[in-house]
């Protein structure tokens, strides 16, 4: 169940992001323009960055990993179609601001996350701002999750050198897989519907991600296998 954020003195830097940012840029998902205007951005990045929150542009969380840029993350959530009453996979949890924004979303969010530490403090800031309606999991997210499948839509907030056909066979009929693909250093955001046993892929724009570690992303280190 989606649950609304408590007011805070972010409230109007908030609202002109959504703007400034979203809208003004093309993003016309009602919902996902409602749910990031709700979300308390600064509550997901490092105290010392808080100023930053709500700046155009990704900042660092630890581990090497980022919280993305906030227009990138309002188009991977309109690209994924979500409904409220979907069950969603999110791969690289972070510092859990986008799963938030998932579980406004959506009816449930399995989120998965290779760092423990990050998973941990994901789960203090979510439980705090009192979702609900979330699973975090510390695993190899290239993989997906079987055991809750199948899924109506899967966001993966890390970029895969091919589509991971694991995560595509995890979709209900009708299912829908956001994910970045291509080399290190760029990508191509990718949508893909599953219809059947058979998929269709739209790429749709330039991207720059945090690499997928895993079984069907890219290996930790060259002897990785």
């Amino acid at each position: 169940m989606a649950v609304s954020a408590p007011t805070d003195r972010f409230a109007s830097e908030r609202s002109t992001m959504v703007q400034r940012q979203l809208r003004s840029r093309g993003i016309r998902d009602e919902r996902v323009l409602a749910a990031m205007e709700r979300v308390p951005r600064h509550e997901f990045v490092p105290a010392a960055r808080e100023a930053e929150a709500y700046s155009d542009h990704p900042v660092n969380i630890g581990e090497g990993q980022t919280i993305s840029q906030p227009y990138m993350v309002a188009s991977m959530l309109e690209a994924a179609r979500i409904q409220p009453a979907d069950v969603v996979l999110e791969i690289g949890t972070g510092s859990g601001y986008q799963t938030a924004l998932l579980a406004e979303l959506a009816a449930e969010v399995f989120s998965m996350e290779r760092f423990a530490s990050l998973a941990d403090a994901a789960q203090r800031r979510l439980a705090h701002l009192n979702y609900a309606n979330v699973v975090i999991v510390v695993s190899d997210g290239s993989q997906g999750l079987p055991g809750a499948a199948p899924f109506d839509a899967i966001v993966v907030a890390a970029a895969a050198p091919a589509v991971p056909m694991a995560l595509v066979d995890q979709l209900r009929d009708n299912g829908r897989l956001v994910v970045p693909v291509g080399g290190l250093d760029e990508q191509v955001l990718h949508q893909v519907w599953k219809h059947g046993d058979e998929s269709v892929d739209r790429a749709l724009y330039a991207c720059r991600f945090v690499p997928l570690i895993g079984r069907y992303g890219f290996p930790s280190d060259p002897t990785w296998n």
